[in-house]
């Protein structure tokens, strides 16, 4: 099975992220309108986030209990803007794979691994057990050349504290997550490591076919 490297702490990361954020927006508004930082400040456009994730969350409490797909659609629509899917796919993948796909296997595997990304969200939202997260100010060493690193921890009651970092790019203003690392493991690099065995094995196309049945074994 491919993907085993989804721990707790990332399911725990994924679940409660988007809910923390919105501390460092507290932090923040005291200092600038948010609506005239959101451009340049990749923690204030995060934080709008996460105040329509909570309200869409609250909102549909009972019916994703009783219908998983709710929280697949809340997650596509909201994280999913937020997210550089094609620079994430072409980087999770691997610069040498991706360079000898072909345009189709491409715009599949991009596919594939959007669903896997929001499937595993959606699921994670399920495990959010209150963990709270600390993000640090951002430096001026975090941000160069349009891109960013937020520094965070996620705070466990009875447990270590899990450090978490978001890579961001920007792009025309607005910025977007192309890699999560979580307790120093990079979500990127994590999931290039176990393709890189499918594709020893058997190729885009078995990689392509294991991507897709894992992400119908999350749909159950």
């Amino acid at each position: 099975m491919i993907f085993k490297y989804i721990n707790r702490s990332v399911v725990v990361f994924l679940g409660c992220c988007l809910f923390a954020i919105a501390v460092a927006k507290q932090d923040q508004a005291a200092q600038s309108s948010q609506t005239a930082v959101a451009a340049q400040d990749p923690v204030v456009q995060l934080s709008q986030t996460a105040d329509q994730m909570i309200s869409a969350l609250k909102a549909n409490k009972s019916s994703m209990k009783a219908n998983p797909a709710v929280a697949e659609n809340l997650a596509r629509q909201i994280l999913l803007p937020q997210v550089n899917v094609t620079l994430m796919a072409k980087l999770a993948l691997g610069r040498n794979a991706w360079n000898s796909a072909t345009p189709q296997q491409r715009a599949d595997f991009t596919k594939a691994f959007t669903t896997l990304m929001i499937r595993t969200y959606a699921a994670a939202f399920s495990s959010y057990t209150n963990e709270v997260v600390k993000f640090y100010p951002l430096r001026s060493g975090d941000m160069e050349d349009g891109r960013v690193q937020i520094k965070s921890e996620i705070l466990q009651t009875g447990g270590p504290a899990i450090p978490v970092n978001y890579r961001l790019l920007q792009q025309n203003g607005v910025w977007k997550v192309y890699d999560i690392n979580v307790d120093g493991v990079s979500l990127i690099q994590s999931f290039q490591s176990q393709f890189a065995s499918q594709l020893a094995e058997g190729g885009m196309d078995q990689l392509l076919a294991a991507l897709n049945q894992h992400n119908k074994e999350l749909q159950k």
